[in-house]
């Protein structure tokens, strides 16, 4: 099979060795080329990555402790007395795979002379393992300790650290109920025995989320009953379509409010930030593409003299425009290929180099109180690689245009000449 000679001569360009001076340079400038959009295309996959896996390591720590969806009075008060029928015709929803009461309240907690400010959730323990994955994450005593009248706790692990307690020590709740003394009205105190401790990974709710028994909870907020139902759904990403569904077999004073509308903010300025952050390094690609704009508008004055015997021999130039075309694409496709190859292998790799760094440079790069997780994640995306890999095939054909042009528009008796 004979191969076309724009291809076989395009190909033997960018292969050419460095006889002379000037060769030599133009093949260090290609290289150069190369070495940039290696290097940017394997910027943009470990950051995109990166980004990627940040996201999907905080939503599902994040989903192991909240529901998929939280169905509350709109008024912020407890449910109805009818909450009851309305978890079980909830239940009945082929999407939904568990039902569960909660009553929710602001507190803080007293340890000696530290106070911390929490969010109390009572909960029925029972049902608990059906909305959330907190009984999987227990480092010390069992959710199952939690019973009506016993009124103990459950803390995050960050949390008892900071009040310095741990199973069997006692704590003060102090609730925002205020009762009526003689004295005035004062703040609702309760002392409380710490019956377990869990690390969710989520920063946010190890340090600040205290969990009662539902009693003991309605009790100690003055609430005739759930303040809400913890429903969990099949899939999390469906949960917005479920809710919806479910919207309509609520009472007009309650509303169904999926994990994405919960934490939208959070959500939305993470996409915003992945996508400035692809644009900002695309533009590192693009510089590089253009690099070969420089290459390959040297390599056409050096090969003027070729241009121009291929034309006397019935090269078109359409055809000497190919030429040029390849040995640009084929020098963007070995940058591509070698970034695509090491951004690969930092991104499937990347915790441990940062593990690495962080035991030489002594420091941590990702504090928990500030990143909410401790770890560097990742998740390369197929989808991420394809667009990054076509921008990047893009740029590097769009930049040998120009060159090619102008090597198609060579005059065989002028670049003769001097010959």
């Amino acid at each position: 099979m004979a191969w076309p000679y724009e291809l076989v001569i395009g190909w033997r360009y960018t292969r050419a060795g460095r006889r002379t001076r000037r060769n030599g340079f133009i093949s260090f400038i290609s290289f150069i080329s190369v070495a940039g959009i290696a290097l940017g295309v394997a910027a943009l996959i470990v950051v995109i990555s990166v980004m990627n896996g940040f996201q999907k390591d905080v939503r599902d720590r994040m989903l192991g402790v909240l529901p998929h969806i939280q169905v509350l009075a709109a008024d912020g008060g407890a449910l109805g007395s009818d909450w009851p029928e309305l978890q079980r015709r909830i239940g009945r929803d082929p999407e939904v795979t568990g039902v569960a009461p909660f009553v929710a309240g602001q507190a803080l907690l007293a340890e000696g002379s530290t106070l911390d400010g929490v969010l109390a959730w009572g909960i029925v323990p029972a049902d608990e393992a059906r909305v959330s994955t907190l009984g999987s994450h227990m480092v010390a005593g069992s959710l199952d300790a939690l019973r009506p009248g016993a009124f103990k706790v459950v803390l995050g692990d960050a949390l008892a650290q900071r009040l310095g307690v741990g199973v069997g020590d006692r704590i003060t709740m102090i609730v925002p109920s205020a009762s009526l003394t003689p004295a005035g009205m004062i703040p609702r105190l309760r002392s409380l025995v710490v019956a377990g401790i869990f690390h969710a990974g989520h920063y946010e709710y190890d340090s600040s989320l205290a969990l009662l028994d539902i009693t003991d909870a309605e009790r100690l907020f003055l609430s005739a009953g759930p303040t809400g139902l913890r429903v969990q759904t099949r899939h999390a990403d469906d949960a917005p379509l479920v809710a919806e569904r479910l919207q309509s077999l609520l009472p007009q004073a309650d509303v169904a409010q999926p994990w994405t509308v919960q934490n939208r903010t959070w959500f939305e300025a993470v996409v915003i930030e992945k996508r400035m952050m692809f644009i900002i390094l695309a533009m590192i690609v693009a510089v590089a593409a253009f690099n070969l704009v420089s290459t390959l508008v040297m390599t056409v004055t050096d090969k003027q003299a070729d241009i121009a015997i291929l034309r006397t021999q019935g090269a078109s130039p359409r055809s000497i425009m190919a030429i040029f075309v390849v040995q640009g694409a084929v020098t963007g496709f070995i940058g591509v290929a070698a970034g695509l190859l090491l951004g690969l292998t930092i991104a499937l790799h990347v915790d441990p180099i940062v593990s690495f760094l962080e035991w030489v440079f002594h420091t941590q790069f990702l504090p928990a109180s500030v990143y909410l997780i401790h770890r560097m994640p990742s998740d390369p995306r197929a989808g991420d690689i394809a667009t990054i890999t076509g921008v990047a095939l893009g740029l590097s054909l769009l930049a040998t245009l120009y060159p090619s042009w102008r090597a198609a528009r060579v005059q065989p008796a002028a670049a003769l000449r001097y010959e």
